[in-house]
């Protein structure tokens, strides 16, 4: 996926500190950089869902750690949701791969170290639509995603109404292509710090943390 919108490389990246990747060596200095590009590989597409939440856990770790690096491997991820409501599955997944949260079939560790089990919960009992935990301080943060506050084109409606109806001219669908990913550039470029786009609150969560920290 070579050939894509300019714009995906205008987004932030995220860069993380991952100390299972320190540890095998599979970056030396443990640091990983992720881009728009990686979660549109990861999903199979760009869209304001996939976009706003790779924005919503970019904001999210900004949150929590300030000036500090993320600590992949060390967050819990609480999704309001069950992982077969709506888009909320698309979501989860994005935000597993930024921070290294999973469920059981996660990593287990080495040497009953760097396990990313069960740091994934659905179903939270939580006002936003996604809850975010360091495991070494207990800080967290809740956000939620409204794409509406970026809407579509007005021409949009009718448009993808006859792609889908398998209608539309080879115009018409380039059309829709170009104002499918005009919204993701608008969302992700000039709406990113939009807080009618992303919520962010503070978490004072009163359930135990998953496991206990072990990093390297």
């Amino acid at each position: 996926m070579d050939d894509y919108p300019a714009f995906y490389d205008a987004a932030p990246a995220l860069v993380v500190f991952d100390p299972l990747a320190a540890f095998l060596g599979a970056s030396r200095d443990g640091f990983i950089t992720y881009r728009y590009i990686d979660v549109v590989r990861l999903a199979g597409h760009s869209c304001p869902t996939v976009a706003g939440t790779y924005l919503m856990t970019h904001r999210a770790l900004g949150a929590l750690y300030g000036d500090a690096w993320p600590v992949r491997g060390d967050i819990e991820v609480h999704v309001r949701g069950q992982a077969s409501d709506g888009v909320t599955g698309v979501m989860a997944r994005v935000v597993s791969l930024l921070t290294g949260a999973a469920q059981e079939d996660g990593f287990k560790g080495i040497g009953g170290r760097f396990s990313r089990r069960n740091l994934l919960v659905f179903g939270a009992d939580i006002d936003g639509q996604i809850g975010f935990r360091r495991r070494d301080t207990g800080a967290g943060v809740q956000t939620s995603l409204n794409t509406a506050a970026v809407p579509t084109d007005a021409a949009m409606p009718g448009i993808i109404g006859q792609v889908l109806a398998g209608l539309a001219d080879a115009s018409q669908e380039a059309l829709f292509r170009t104002l499918w990913q005009d919204r993701v550039r608008r969302l992700m470029i000039d709406h990113a710090e939009d807080p009618k786009l992303i919520a962010v609150s503070a978490w004072a969560a009163d359930i135990p943390v998953v496991q206990p920290r072990k990093l390297a």
